[in-house]
């Protein structure tokens, strides 16, 4: 659990930087073609990682559905919004909002049994949390009173 958690900040952390970076990039050439870059880098780091990891066995795609083929389309869509959304608002408000989003469509995942998800009941506290992220977030858009001016 705590290794699990661990994973989690990491990640986090990363999804941040990769951001950020996404943001740049998107300064230099078209938002298609940083897409592409980032998923072709990436795809070859996880390539090459997988194989020093796993050895050939990461070609094993035996047992995969084939809608599975096509889950990377939504990657795609990600990236893409990702970056038009911090042009728009910046790298703090943007992933702010977007795990807010994430949270929720997770939450709803959970609770329908989406695409085979163990079914979760509803409980207080989960909507609890997600009222207190959506305030969080109004909170942190408040515009600061010029106090100079009074």
């Amino acid at each position: 659990m705590i290794l699990g958690g661990i994973l989690a900040l990491i990640a986090g952390a990363g999804v941040g930087l990769q951001n950020i970076f996404n943001r740049h990039l998107n300064e230099h050439v078209s938002s298609w073609m940083a897409t592409t870059f980032v998923l072709l880098t990436g795809s070859i780091a996880s390539l090459l990682i997988g194989l020093l990891v796993d050895g050939p066995a990461i070609f094993d795609v035996s047992g995969m559905k084939l809608s599975y083929w096509l889950f990377g389309l939504i990657g795609i869509g990600i990236i893409y919004c990702m970056m038009q959304a911090m042009k728009q608002l910046g790298p703090t408000k943007a992933v702010l909002i977007a795990v807010i989003a994430q949270l929720t469509s997770s939450l709803v995942f959970d609770l329908t049994g989406f695409l085979v998800l163990p079914q979760m009941n509803l409980k207080w506290e989960d909507i609890l949390g997600i009222m207190l992220m959506i305030a969080g977030v109004l909170i942190f858009n408040m515009k600061k009173k010029d106090i100079s001016k009074t």
